[in-house]
């Protein structure tokens, strides 16, 4: 926290620098105008041509203070943000608030875990992780968090957060400019859309027209201010006519490559600053590498390829503006020149473009992931193994306080599957999500919340927290059947870590008994790795049959000085103490 507050009281000082230096320029600005208004006005009194000389270098003069305003006003909005950044991680860290965007969007009720384990939603995994500003951004990491990636991506990951945890600065100064672009899913998908729309070359004769033409008009001018010729200026008009009639002609197919860009031009700027930012560091891990290598393309940099196509929508702009398009246009065709280096852009570089844009994803991704390495020192990278061993030491849930957080030591191996027990708010549930989380970042390259860890990779399968789907009129009991043939569907393709956390709710004591009991053998007979929790002591007996497999562990609580006492602390065999009879007695209840 201290390197927050320390940028937060450094930044502070560098904002009230530029801001007056930024009032102050605005302030000369205004009176360059002012002084150029006096100065020709005057030389309309008195025609001196020294008023009109210092009327124009006044003039240059406040295009010179246009320059430096303009530039002192990028670096306030980046120091706005950075300040912005840096007060936001100081209050997450205290838990004062959780201020980023939850990803309510990307979640997905069908999903093997993301409902189950929060991964989307108030106070979720991503909620926490995030610290993305674009929409590919949060695309990205959102993504990540569904799925488990190879061994080999989840080592390279490991190392390129391990290399960006030195790079504070780097990552602030990213994730600023990614934060000033205001970009939106709008605007991704508007880049996206105009990338593959179907690029139809100009016809010949248009082309040949652009160049005529103008040529034409200007000659025509040209000779007019030679002789001084009147008629040349009815010829000049019916240049300027004909100029109209063509930009006409090819007027719906320039609103056509346009339609929904607005303000396309501004993101696709900040988006080559961002790549420039990605270009100009220096690397070392092999994945930051391979992304930096993304961004050259013909021997050029993407951030020149990107700076060119946004100078090109910010002058096809131009057509909107009623003057302009008249003035421009009639004269030389401009808008049609722009298209036509418009099209040609996208033939050249529209293949490549969604591949940059990506990468600035995968940084914003790989920045979330190293902040909460960053925040959390103790975390550790879970070793990689390929051979179903999973272990934890001191493992907790990374979004519980960690003053009151209780870890745990757990290990799947030799014992494959755990049957958990233990009265309700002893921590069952919490254990499990303990597991499943931790197992989802382990499974992206991201530190885990232990001390010590060692995994094989799996695709994480859980039941824990279905609801009922009145949409689809279903039953909380049949969207549970269905989410368990899931499980035993993708356990038919592969073994998987499955957390089951008091299944079968929705039937009789004995039918749901029967029923965990043939579903806890059928899993281990697939190979499942992973847990059940349940109230059911028979169920635990199922360990007899599969000692080679299956183990009891349990919570337990303990009643001192008339109240229950929770340790959270996980124990071998089966729990023998019972809360929810005291429980009700001493509220009355019973």
């Amino acid at each position: 926290m201290d390197s927050y507050q320390n940028k937060v009281t450094q930044y502070s000082q560098l904002f009230n620098k530029i801001n007056k230096r930024y009032n102050s320029i605005s302030i000369l600005r205004l009176l360059s105008v002012f002084l150029c208004l006096l100065l020709l006005f005057n030389y309309i009194k008195t025609n001196e041509i020294l008023y009109v000389i210092s009327a124009f270098i006044s003039f240059v003069g406040f295009l010179f203070l246009m320059r430096i305003h303009s530039k002192l006003s990028f670096r306030k909005q980046i120091f706005t943000a950075i300040l912005k950044i840096n007060e936001n991680e100081i209050a997450f860290l205290k838990r004062e608030k959780l201020p980023f965007e939850n990803g309510i969007e990307f979640n997905d009720f069908y999903h093997p875990y993301a409902y189950d384990l929060d991964i989307f939603g108030e106070h979720s995994l991503f909620q926490n992780l995030n610290r993305t500003a674009t929409f590919i951004g949060k695309k990205t990491l959102a993504s990540q968090l569904l799925s488990v990636q190879p061994n080999h991506v989840i080592l390279e990951n490991q190392e390129a957060i391990n290399e960006l945890k030195s790079k504070l600065d780097w990552r602030q100064d990213f994730l600023a400019l990614a934060t000033i672009s205001n970009d939106s899913k709008d605007s991704y998908d508007s880049i996206i859309h105009w990338t593959s729309s179907k690029n139809n070359p100009l016809p010949k004769a248009l082309v040949l027209l652009s160049v005529i033409l103008p040529i034409l008009f200007f000659g025509l001018l040209t000779a007019y201010f030679i002789t001084s010729k009147t008629v040349l200026l009815s010829y000049l008009t019916y240049a300027f006519i004909a100029n109209m009639i063509v930009l006409g002609k090819s007027f719906k197919r320039i609103q056509s490559e346009i339609a929904k860009t607005d303000d396309v031009d501004k993101i696709i700027k900040q988006y080559g600053l961002l790549v420039e930012k990605i270009e100009s560091e220096k690397f070392n891990s092999k994945k930051l590498t391979d992304l930096q290598q993304q961004l050259v393309f013909n021997n050029a940099k993407a951030s020149s390829h990107l700076k060119q196509l946004s100078e090109l929508f910010s002058r096809m702009d131009t057509i909107n503006n009623f003057v302009t398009a008249i003035v421009f246009n009639g004269t030389f065709l401009f808008n049609l020149h722009v298209l036509r280096a418009l099209l040609k852009w996208k033939d050249k570089y529209s293949s490549q473009l969604e591949k940059w844009i990506t990468v600035i994803g995968e940084f914003e991704a790989l920045n979330s992931l190293t902040n909460l390495a960053y925040n959390n020192p103790d975390f550790v990278f879970p070793e990689i193994n390929s051979e179903y061993k999973i272990g934890f030491k001191n493992l907790a849930h990374p979004l519980l306080n960690p003053t009151s957080r209780v870890g745990n030591d757990t290990h799947f191996y030799p014992e494959s599957f755990m049957i958990l027990t233990g009265s309700n708010m002893s921590g069952k549930s919490t254990f499990l999500r303990s597991l499943g989380v931790n197992m989802v970042l382990g499974g992206i390259g991201s530190v885990v919340c232990a001390s010590e860890a060692n995994m094989h990779p799996l695709q994480v399968l859980v039941s824990m927290r279905l609801s009922d789907s009145l949409s689809d009129s279903e039953s909380y009991f049949f969207a549970e059947i269905k989410r368990l043939k899931q499980i035993m569907d993708a356990l038919d393709e592969k073994p998987a870590f499955v957390l089951l956390d008091e299944i079968l709710r929705g039937t009789n004591s004995d039918d749901k008994r029967n029923g965990t009991i043939e579903v806890v053998k059928k899993i281990i007979a697939k190979k499942a790795i992973g847990a059940i929790a349940t109230h059911d002591i028979e169920v635990c007996l199922t360990t007899n049959e599969y000692p080679e497999i299956l183990t009891n562990l349990c919570f337990e609580v303990e009643i001192q000085n008339n109240d229950l006492h929770f340790d959270y602390k996980l124990r071998n065999g089966i729990c023998k103490n019972k809360s929810a009879t005291f429980l009700m007695q001493k509220m009355g209840v019973i």
